[in-house]
């Protein structure tokens, strides 16, 4: 891994700025573009409401072709019928004029309050700023204009060889509310400088996801804007990847690894969070049993108010699992809080709460599940609830 962003592969470049949709006066508005058309592929919010910049998008991508990527923070552009289908038709066509591009593959986002339409006044001036400031090493600017309400940046970057060739995969990503699998629950760019064909690449991007994005929590609520988007450009100058084997396998190795880092970013910075919080389960019959329950774990509200206060209430732990919808004997379940045993078959123990109190007082927490029914394993990523998280969304709109 190495440090960077959507400006590490070659021929990428991205900036951010400020063009007032804000009332803080932040940067609001991010652009990366690829100095030649590169395949492309996305992943998108599975909520039946869907904004009309992701609209857009999820159209223009069937193409598997894309120049650049423009999205905005401060408005969502969502719920607003015709216009806001053709706002997201003009933001597009403005930028392509700049980039020199057509219209269909300039992709888009839009993220925050929904049901404001866009201000194109706004928005035309800071797409043209934008672009007059695109750098190649503009991709940390452009990952903090996409924020709304996270805390700070979030930035991933790994290379590998392919033969003689150097191949980069960089992204960027946002979300601290709104976050639960069933993709894509935040908004995240990968970009990458590999030779590969479409197909492959969403079968790629599919799998990352499946496995990182897929695969954190917050609250439990899922957006209406969020997507991840991949584009791949060619420039690292490696043959053309059209089949599976070897070098597809390393590529996703590395885009796992990418996804996977943003994603536990994306986590840990959960709205008003405290520590970052990851669930694992052991030995589950089927994956989908496994499923449920890490999602039930991840978004109970008793459980991350236990972990914020510190307090090894591991029946709370047990009761979500027990609710999930999946089917397991809970005489089996040994439960532990880090490496601590706190259950055992079903049957809570004396354990040491002074040692058990020092693990969650940690800024990452681990919780383990057991069921001792099958060969299944899987982890989910989340967080704690805090006051804070209270304060944010009672007042987000202000």
């Amino acid at each position: 891994m190495i440090k960077s962003g959507v400006t590490a592969p070659e021929g990428f470049r991205a900036s951010g700025v400020a063009c007032g949709l804000k009332k803080n006066g932040n940067l609001d508005l991010a652009m990366v573009v690829s100095d030649k058309t590169a395949a492309a592929a996305g992943i998108f919010t599975a909520n039946v409401v869907k904004g009309h910049s992701l609209k857009w998008t999820m159209e223009k991508v069937k193409s598997g072709a894309a120049r650049a990527v423009v999205i905005n923070s401060g408005c969502a552009n969502a719920c607003l019928g015709e216009r806001g289908d053709a706002d997201a038709a003009s933001m597009a066509a403005y930028a392509s004029g700049f980039i020199g591009c057509e219209p269909d593959l300039v992709l888009l986002g839009s993220t925050g309050v929904i049901g404001f339409p866009l201000d194109m006044k706004k928005i035309k001036a800071g797409i043209r700023k934008a672009y007059d400031s695109l750098s190649y090493e503009g991709g940390s600017l452009a990952s903090k204009a996409i924020m709304t309400t996270d805390t700070y940046p979030k930035e991933a970057a790994g290379t590998f060889m392919i033969g003689d060739k150097t191949v980069t995969i960089g992204g960027m990503a946002k979300g601290s509310g709104m976050i639960h699998p069933n993709m894509a629950t935040m908004i995240s760019v990968i970009t990458t400088d590999i030779a590969i064909n479409p197909e492959l690449l969403k079968k790629a991007l599919k799998t990352a996801a499946d496995s990182s994005f897929n695969r954190i929590s917050v609250d439990g609520d899922t957006s209406v804007c969020d997507k991840v988007i991949i584009l791949a450009n060619g420039m690292a100058g490696n043959t053309v990847i059209d089949k599976e084997g070897p070098e597809y396998d390393a590529f996703l190795s590395v885009l796992l690894e990418v996804s996977e880092s943003l994603a536990k970013m994306l986590a840990k910075d959960g709205e008003g969070a405290t520590k970052l919080v990851e669930i694992r389960v052991k030995n589950c019959s089927d994956r989908e049993s496994a499923h449920l329950i890490l999602n039930a774990i991840a978004k109970s509200p008793l459980v991350k108010t236990a972990i914020f206060g510190q307090d090894a209430n591991w029946g709370r732990i047990f009761t979500a699992a027990g609710y999930s919808g999946a089917k397991f004997d809970p005489d089996k379940v040994d439960i532990f809080i880090g490496d601590l045993l706190v259950c055992r078959n079903g049957t809570g123990l004396c354990f040491d709460e002074d040692k058990a109190a020092e693990l969650l007082k940690k800024d990452e927490v681990v919780i383990t599940l057991d069921f001792k029914d099958g060969s299944i394993d899987d982890r989910i990523w989340t967080c704690d609830f805090s006051y804070d998280y209270v304060r944010i969304n009672g007042s987000y709109r202000s």
